[in-house]
């Protein structure tokens, strides 16, 4: 348990997401790595190229900073401190708790990042140099996808976890390994003990 607590902490050292957009005119794809609390270029001066090709549809830039960057890396110090606790002084059921209380939590962020992809990607600025449309007529969205691979025009948009996610994932794993292997030794006879003498009668 204390170790799947700790490995969330691994989300300020790797990056937590990738998204790539592959096209014919950059031989290289351009990307952007997501961290807990800042967005990088997955190659030099990456967003800033996404920006340039973003304005002439439209889209917003990308900014150097959002509120997910203060609230996500204090709620991921929050759960780790209170994990560490669980492991220490908690019985197995709590472990349980903190698994599902991730669960939530992870749940949410991925819900609060498809909501960020649909507004850049549908809230456009009706001035955009240039407008594509729908074949019913209505505007036409470049909202990346949550997760996988979608055809954007011309490009090839991917969007997949990187090894931070994976930490993440690990991590949660591990408590909810933590609970059931803490619960067969508690429902496990002990020789000598008042519950053993019971189950040998």
């Amino acid at each position: 348990m204390i170790v799947g607590a700790l490995l969330p902490l691994f989300l300020f050292v790797f990056p937590l997401w990738n998204i790539t957009l592959e096209a014919p005119q950059y031989p290289t794809p351009l990307g952007m790595n997501i961290y807990i609390n800042d967005f990088a270029d997955a190659n030099p001066h990456d967003i800033k190229n996404i920006n340039l090709m973003n304005h002439y549809v439209g889209m917003k830039y990308i900014p150097e900073a959002i509120p997910e960057f203060k609230i996500f890396p204090a709620g991921i110090i929050i759960t780790t401190i209170i994990g560490l606790i669980i492991g220490i002084k908690a019985n197995y059921k709590w472990f349980l708790g903190w698994f599902i209380l991730m669960v939530v939590l992870s749940g949410a962020g991925l819900y609060d990042f498809y909501l960020w992809e649909h507004d850049y990607g549908h809230d456009l600025d009706p001035k955009a140099i240039m407008k594509f449309t729908n074949p019913d007529g209505t505007t036409m969205g470049f909202q990346p996808p949550l997760f996988g691979s979608k055809d954007i025009l011309n490009f090839r948009a991917n969007s997949y976890p990187r090894l931070g996610a994976y930490f993440l994932a690990i991590g949660m794993a591990l408590s909810f390994i933590a609970f059931f292997v803490g619960r067969k030794e508690y429902n496990t006879p002990v020789k000598n003990s008042k519950k053993w003498k019971e189950v040998a009668l």
